[in-house]
């Protein structure tokens, strides 16, 4: 870029190519900040057709920025043998969210957290059983339950514990 006094003015010449690249590294830093700030999590939910309980669930995690797919089938028990979900471990549906499977009724602010910090050697979370208080059951009064992570042997930790609403 070269600068040149004219009166008063001080002009400055700029390359076309400067010009276009300038502008072009402008145009990518705003479409990729649109872009991530478009991006939600996706989910995919495999439930059996006839729970109803799922559904609401699905709908706690659309309401805290995920995209939820729903796939109905008869045949769970294949669905949870896949991704490791032992019988101690199982819930009512199954869902799968990045490189990690979400067991039951988990709660959004948990699977974002699960997301954020990507801890390794486990499979996912589960909420094993129906706790009636968590997202998608709601029933009241508020009864704690824990989150649980486990791995590919079904070993668990405790992730988080909910003890009120």
């Amino acid at each position: 870029m070269k600068h040149e006094p004219k009166g008063r003015l001080l002009v400055s010449h700029i390359s076309r190519r400067d010009a276009v690249a300038t502008l072009a590294a402008g145009l990518a830093t705003i479409a990729g900040g649109r872009l991530a700030a478009q991006a939600k999590p996706a989910l995919t939910v495999y439930k059996d057709p006839n729970c109803g309980c799922c559904a609401k669930w699905a709908d706690h995690m659309k309401a805290n920025g995920f995209t939820a797919t729903v796939k109905d089938t008869a045949d769970m028990p294949a669905i949870k043998a896949k991704h490791h979900v032992g019988d101690a471990l199982q819930s009512c549906h199954t869902t799968l969210v990045g490189d990690y499977v979400i067991e039951g009724h988990v709660p959004a602010v948990d699977v974002k957290r699960l997301l954020a910090e990507k801890p390794k050697g486990i499979v996912g979370l589960t909420i094993p059983g129906m706790p009636a208080s968590a997202p998608g059951m709601d029933l009241t009064p508020f009864k704690p339950y824990d989150v649980l992570t486990f791995d590919v042997k079904g070993k668990t930790t405790v992730f988080a514990k909910h003890t009120k609403l």
